[in-house]
């Protein structure tokens, strides 16, 4: 998939024997560099929208400075190539070069990086989230070496939401409430429906809206911003303002065989500009939620208030999810209660709204 090609500079120096000049220094060689990026969502997609106006211009700027290196990039998106889901199978066969992995969908895979979806109720900031994880990607290498037998390097963690919701066709008064509801939801977060009495229905965000509208489910745990983007005022107008949470969901990986062939300047830029994605992620999930919120109740959405109390009590509903992770990936030799009391800890000295300790009950 990675291909070079070259262009010297012989146009002035052909010049310069023409016009009789003894001393010219011939042009830079530049190589170009083809890499496929994948991804099975469109650009209406943040995680998307990002990485085809932030990361690849960004990529291309840091190279232009030294001019030895250009990146011919080939997107493939909207499901050119994979499909929503299929992202981390498409880098480990080397269908694309790099693309932006939806780590929930592969909680058995990467159970690392669902750190964020074990924790709830815990911070609403995706930038101290999205940081946060970093940080203990360098300090814990399990992290990494997580996605080598995927066949990948991971470059950097993102998140696509300041807070994940209840969107419901009906009203509830109570946790009660929900009890026998269908909602939908990906990955870890499906374990605090089952705390909460309803049933978690699988799925990607692409086919949500179908499945409530045809009465498939009665819901959606989303957040904000995709229910301003998808319309979902249309099939459920009434939010449950829980603010369950930011948590990470994506990482900008490439193919570790293609990541061998790259020079070192060229994964230099890529690692810089990834860093750049998590921070442009991280305000863009804050922006774009109020703006695409305010959509949602202009079409009709309605909130229902829930005071810290009632939200205590959803917390303590879920169970010891985090301790429980952090158990599975001790029997696999991974420090994972060092890593949960090391992200906790990271939380409480930045002064976030925890409503439990979830590596110490």
């Amino acid at each position: 998939m990675l291909k070079y090609t070259r262009n010297a500079g012989f146009g002035a120096l052909a010049a310069a024997l023409l016009t009789g000049s003894m001393f010219v220094a011939p042009a830079q060689a530049v190589e170009t560099i083809k890499m496929t990026a994948l991804d099975g969502y469109s650009d209406k997609a943040i995680w998307v929208e990002r990485f085809k106006n932030y990361f690849v211009p960004e990529v291309d700027k840091i190279l232009a400075k030294s001019g030895k290196y250009k990146i011919e990039w080939n997107l493939a998106l909207n499901g050119q190539i994979v499909k929503p889901r299929k992202i981390l199978g498409g880098l480990q066969k080397g269908l694309g070069d790099i693309g932006v992995v939806t780590h929930i969908f592969h909680p058995d895979k990467v159970p690392l990086y669902g750190i964020s979806f074990n924790t709830p109720f815990s911070t609403v900031d995706p930038m101290v989230v999205t940081k946060t994880i970093d940080k203990l990607v360098a300090k814990f290498p399990a992290f990494k070496d997580g996605w080598k037998k995927y066949n990948q390097i991971t470059l950097t963690n993102g998140i696509t939401l300041d807070t994940y919701q209840l969107f419901l066709k009906k009203p509830i008064k109570s946790m009660a409430d929900l009890k026998g509801l269908k909602i939908m939801a990906g990955g870890d977060n499906k374990k605090f429906l089952k705390g909460w009495g309803a049933t978690p229905v699988g799925g990607s965000l692409m086919g949500y809206y179908d499945k409530v509208k045809t009465g498939i489910a009665d819901g959606a745990m989303i957040w904000p911003q995709a229910a301003g983007a998808f319309k979902f005022a249309e099939v459920t107008p009434y939010m449950l303002d829980l603010r369950i949470g930011s948590m990470a969901s994506k990482a900008i990986n490439v193919n570790a065989n293609t990541w061998k062939k790259l020079p070192q300047e060229v994964k230099d830029a890529l690692q810089t500009a990834a860093i750049g994605y998590r921070d442009q992620m991280a305000i863009h999930s804050v922006k774009k939620s109020k703006i695409l919120f305010k959509k949602y109740l202009k079409a009709g959405g309605k909130v229902i208030a829930v005071s810290d109390a009632d939200r205590l009590k959803y917390a303590k509903a879920i169970g010891p999810i985090a301790k429980e992770w952090a158990a599975s990936l001790e029997k696999k030799g991974v420090p994972g209660k060092a890593i949960l009391s090391a992200y906790m800890d990271a939380l409480r000295a930045a002064k976030q709204p925890i409503l439990r300790d979830w590596d110490k009950e």
